[in-house]
């Protein structure tokens, strides 16, 4: 069984006190997620808590945007924050997913990363797709759009 990591990082030029609330409340992904616009017509649902442990937030839409649970598992304010992130469609996969947000000179490094294991039509899916191009590309827009919403939550 083969697994893989994906990981990216940025500087995001504020506190970590400023970024952590945008990434611990699913109902704030909506204004930086790289996912959000993938399907105009995507059903979400919200659950659990508001935020932090326990928050939990299901996806249905296309077949781009696919179907799935997030479910925060630990949140260490303002330091990190782990995500077990289940795909239901298109293909059956569990990605333990996390952030850390570590202060820095120029703002807060923010590390995003995301884990799995490559089995069945997985496998077989990461025989043709790079899974580190893929989410990675997907990683960055997120970490660009998240700097785009810290500003405008500070202006």
């Amino acid at each position: 069984m083969s697994t893989y990591e994906v990981t990216r990082n940025a500087v995001i030029p504020a506190p970590p006190e400023a970024i952590f609330p945008l990434v611990n409340s699913f109902h704030e992904w909506t204004k930086w997620s790289p996912w959000e616009s993938v399907d105009p017509a995507m059903q979400r649902s919200y659950s659990g808590s508001d935020s932090g442990v326990g928050a939990k937030y299901a996806w249905s839409g296309n077949r781009k945007a696919g179907s799935g649970t997030m479910e925060i598992v630990e949140a260490t304010e303002p330091d990190s924050i782990k995500i077990r992130l289940e795909f239901a469609k298109p293909f059956k996969a569990v990605n333990p997913t996390s952030f850390t947000f570590t202060p820095s000179d120029s703002g807060t490094q923010v590390t995003w990363t995301m884990t799995g294991e490559n089995k069945g039509v997985g496998k077989l899916f990461a025989l043709f797709m790079n899974m580190d191009k893929m989410v990675g590309t997907d990683f960055e827009k997120g970490l660009a759009a998240l700097a785009g919403a810290v500003k405008q939550r500070r202006a």
